[in-house]
């Protein structure tokens, strides 16, 4: 199975639960200013919101996406909502692509609220679930 994990942060968060699946699963994280250059089975996309919404960063790598993806993973973290799923699917799905119902969502640090998130346990449970995901 064909497996690449890319992400997009600002402030470090969604880079550590990158990198926690990625040694979970022996896949190297890189940032999505790495395009996909081969199919994939499972792409885990990172994302944060910012200003209420997923970065152009996230929105401009899917939309660029030109191999095929068998199902897009999220995984993302966020200091006031519950989840970016239903941002980042929407652009999923405009590109034709399938996104899993499975996500990964914790805290993440802003400014004063929710400091050192994610912790070690939300980098745990980010590992677990890639595993689950793969297996």
């Amino acid at each position: 199975m064909k497996i690449a994990i890319r992400y997009y942060t600002k402030t470090g968060n969604t880079k550590k639960l990158a990198e926690a699946i990625g040694a979970a699963i022996n896949v190297e994280a890189k940032t999505v200013d790495e395009p996909l250059t081969e199919d994939v089975d499972i792409l885990f996309l990172g994302s944060a919101v910012y200003a209420a919404g997923i970065s152009r960063q996230i929105q401009e790598f899917i939309a660029n996406i030109d191999v095929n993806v068998g199902k897009v993973v999220n995984f993302s973290s966020a200091a006031l909502i519950e989840s970016t799923y239903s941002q980042v699917k929407k652009e999923v799905e405009a590109k034709g692509l399938t996104m899993s119902e499975d996500e990964f969502h914790c805290r993440g640090a802003f400014k004063f609220v929710h400091r050192g998130r994610p912790n070690e346990e939300d980098l745990k449970n980010a590992q677990e679930f890639a595993k689950r995901i793969i297996a």
